[in-house]
Formats: structure tokens, C-alpha cells, sequence
């Protein structure tokens, strides 16, 4: 769950871009609550460069936090956008 100025700002376009790019699979979805919710999977390494460019985004957000969780695994072959929830 990302939390900040996320919304508005292309933070779930750059999130499937830097996501494919690091060859992770999973999604990204706005939340009603404003905040960005993803599911990151792939190679430890990959997941934690992802975590560490997320606390950035793209240049119009404002990132207060990242709250990160495990979850279980869904069998996904790419990196996609999801409807708001």
C-alpha cells in the first residue's frame, strides 16, 4: 500500500512501467481511501529495487509511506493496471 499525493500523478502507470522493466509480475490499483495498492512478485532483488523506486515514483507524487506485507502469491505472467477498488 503506497500513501501520499499517489493518485492523479500517473504513480500506477509508472508503476507498471518500472515494474515490467525490472521484470516483476503482479498489479497496481487506486483505492477509494486516495492511497495505491500493489501486488509486487518476482526475484527478491527485483522486488526489493522496486520498493526502493516506489518510496519516489514519478516526479508529481509525494510519497508518505509504503506499508509492505506478505501476500500469497497469484500465478500472473505480467505486470498490470487494475480498476479502482
Amino acid at each position: 500500500m503506497i500513501f501520499g499525493r499517489v493518485q492523479g500523478v500517473w504513480y500506477r502507470a509508472w508503476t507498471v512501467e518500472t515494474a515490467r522493466e525490472l521484470g516483476l509480475t503482479g498489479w497496481v490499483r487506486n483505492r477509494t481511501d486516495g492511497s495505491v495498492e500493489a501486488l509486487v512478485q518476482g526475484r527478491h532483488e527485483a522486488v526489493e529495487a522496486f520498493i526502493r523506486r516506489a518510496h519516489d515514483g514519478p516526479p508529481a507524487a509525494a510519497v508518505a509511506r509504503i506499508d509492505i506485507a506478505d501476500a500469497p502469491a497469484e500465478p500472473r505472467d505480467r505486470f498490470d493496471k487494475r480498476p479502482t477498488l
